[in-house]
């Protein structure tokens, strides 16, 4: 079959099993050229990814952005080999591309796939996130685009053993996604050897049906059997459907096929081209398979509605950010693309408004933060504007999630409650005290810490129509309101609220610290000291130019007062800011959380930490001596 060259469309199962082979022999080709990735855990799913190409998936290649297309995700994505030999087999990405560009320098082929490629919807590689954040397209497909497109995912036996797979096999059951099917290639080896199942197809089966799947067993390389229950798996259900095909690792060459000790290395040239020999030489075939039913969806996601009219608040009342946050989310669900979910904890985030306003848009995950934030990824893909909140502390557990949303290019609003010693009496494990650090690192992200309702509304407005990861900080206690209504707060601003041209020193604060810092200034002006107050509410991307101004005034004399860790937060924040900008005088004093706190009244916590206003203010009265 050598040189061999056609174009397919609607293919019987005999071109199938030529198009198996090449997806193989590209597999081995790209990795070999590239002198790195995972050919044999590509030739192992080539079977089920033939069959797939070729007759189910429904899919307009020539317009990738189509609403109507079905959605295939890697979950296993070290096997892009095999991905990017589809896109070849589907005539979007060269030969010459693939030997040329994989896994290079500048290459948009790139070691794990991402959305650099059009046809790629979500970022992966980290195991245990493709069938995730299936859910969450799916979701879209069902409850809100109320569309048939399928969401297909090939995941690998490896990562059945992480949890986030069956978070999202149950919330896949709970919310009857009949759209989303599960091929797994269980090819029994593992990185380092056998996986923990190897071929246990039963024990497999029995978890996952325990989770309210349909399961199909067949053997991974019987074309026949792939056919047969890929049709199968797309008629009309209630239920997810899992494929557990049976396969051997690098199927097809003797020499490596189910041995260990060739995961993710390519076979050097000799043996690539044994190999290609033993498979029956390159292939060119242009293979297609049914184009999307006309007509579906009927609608694109739109950001037009009425006008959102955001809740307004009286100067001096006390209002928790947590319940503008809310209040604000409910007015912004006059917009259709705007979607919110939670970790059953709605209650105290304030989710609960929009979900009241607007139940077929509001979408519980439970105690499932994983699949919280995949979930949220899902419905971006498919243009919703997606907010999703809970504790912040809990936000830690979906860490790798938001990292890889950030690679995804993932356009998703995090609200977290609860944050920092102020919580009170319940103690340090609910206590967010390093969510500022770890959101800062993530690439792109936008870190919001307002300390009124006000701000915290014309925020949380504001995150909806921003790129990127946006995270939006709140408190659990009331505390006044500080601005009037219609007051302007721009992502990257601050506000400075007490200043004079006389002023001795920078109070800088956020959130419940900069109510201490507006009482410390006042006890500090009582002394004959002028402090100026900034509200640093936008973390990042921040105020250089306000903060550089406040230091030019004052002497580069700052005191920063952060409910955090003080790594990675406020201070450093502040700090790279001004030394960035190329202020090289700074005197600071710090004040965070820098003991294992523990139970007490907000009060207590805050002044154990040096965070209350008499501390900012001895603060800043040492640092003038």
């Amino acid at each position: 079959m050598t040189g061999t060259t056609s174009a397919v469309t609607g293919a019987d199962l005999a071109t199938v099993a030529e198009l198996a082979q090449q997806l193989r022999v590209d597999s081995i080709r790209s990795s070999t050229s590239a002198g790195s990735g995972h050919p044999t855990s590509s030739m192992s799913a080539a079977d089920l990814l033939a069959v797939l190409l070729a007759r189910h998936l429904r899919y307009d290649w020539d317009q990738p952005a189509s609403p109507a297309n079905d959605h295939l995700i890697f979950s296993k994505g070290h096997a892009s080999p095999l991905l990017y030999s589809v896109f070849k087999a589907a005539g979007v990405v060269s030969d010459e591309e693939l030997m040329t560009g994989y896994r290079r320098f500048g290459s948009r082929l790139e070691g794990h796939p991402t959305p650099v490629l059009p046809w790629v919807d979500v970022a992966t590689g980290s195991l245990g996130q493709g069938l995730p954040d299936a859910v969450g397209v799916a979701l879209a497909g069902k409850y809100l685009d109320r569309a048939d497109y399928r969401v297909w995912v090939l995941c690998g036996d490896s990562e059945m053993a992480e949890g986030s797979i069956w978070e999202a096999l149950d919330k896949a059951s709970y919310y009857k996604l009949g759209n989303l099917i599960a091929m797994v290639d269980i090819n029994r080896l593992g990185q380092r050897g056998p996986t923990e199942l190897s071929w246990d197809l039963d024990t497999y089966a029995r978890r996952i049906e325990a989770f309210g799947a349909r399961v199909f067993a067949i053997d991974g390389h019987d074309l026949a059997a792939i056919d047969e229950v890929m049709a199968q798996a797309t008629l009309t259900a209630d239920q997810p459907a899992v494929i557990l095909a049976r396969t051997r690792k690098g199927r097809g060459f003797s020499e490596v096929e189910d041995r260990e000790g060739w995961h993710g290395k390519p076979l050097p040239p000799a043996m690539a081209e044994r190999a290609i020999e033993e498979l029956g030489g390159e292939r060119a075939l242009t293979v297609r398979g049914p184009l999307p039913p006309p007509g579906s969806p009927a609608r694109a996601v739109t950001r037009e509605a009425g006008a959102v009219t955001l809740p307004s608040y009286r100067v001096g009342d006390k209002v928790a950010t947590r319940k503008a946050y809310g209040q604000a989310l409910a007015a912004l669900g006059a917009r259709p693309d705007v979607v919110a979910m939670d970790g059953e904890v709605s209650n105290s985030t304030y989710a609960e408004d929009f979900a009241q306003a607007y139940p077929e848009r509001y979408f519980e995950m439970f105690i499932a933060e994983q699949q919280l934030i995949a979930a949220a990824v899902g419905f971006g893909v498919r243009g919703y504007r997606p907010f999703a909140s809970t504790f912040a502390a809990f936000f830690t557990r979906a860490y790798d999630f938001i990292r890889m949303a950030a690679i995804s290019q993932a356009n998703i609003c995090l609200s977290g409650s609860h944050a920092g010693v102020e919580i009170g009496a319940d103690g340090p494990s609910q206590m967010a005290l390093e969510d500022l650090a770890m959101m800062r690192a993530v690439h792109g992200s936008t870190v919001l810490y307002p300390s009124d309702a006000t701000s915290a509304a014309a925020l949380v407005a504001a995150m909806a129509d921003r790129d990127g990861i946006s995270y939006l900080r709140t408190t659990r206690g009331g505390y006044p309101v500080l601005y009037d209504a219609g007051e302007t707060f721009p992502i990257g601003g601050s506000k400075v609220l007490r200043s004079s041209p006389a002023d001795q020193v920078t109070l800088i604060g956020a959130g419940v610290t900069l109510h201490a810092c507006l009482a410390a200034a006042g006890q500090l002006e009582s002394g004959g000291i002028r402090a100026r107050v900034i509200d640093l509410y936008s973390v990042k991307p921040i105020d250089t130019a306000t903060l550089t101004e406040a230091a030019a005034v004052t002497g580069g004399r700052l005191v920063i007062a952060e409910d955090h860790h003080p790594e990675g937060g406020l201070g450093s924040a502040v700090v790279d800011a001004l030394t960035g900008a190329g202020r090289a005088e700074l005197t600071v004093a710090h004040l965070a959380v820098r003991e294992m706190p523990g139970s007490g009244t907000s009060e207590e916590l805050l002044d154990a930490a040096g965070l209350s206003a008499s501390h900012i203010a001895s603060a800043a009265r040492s640092i003038l001596e």
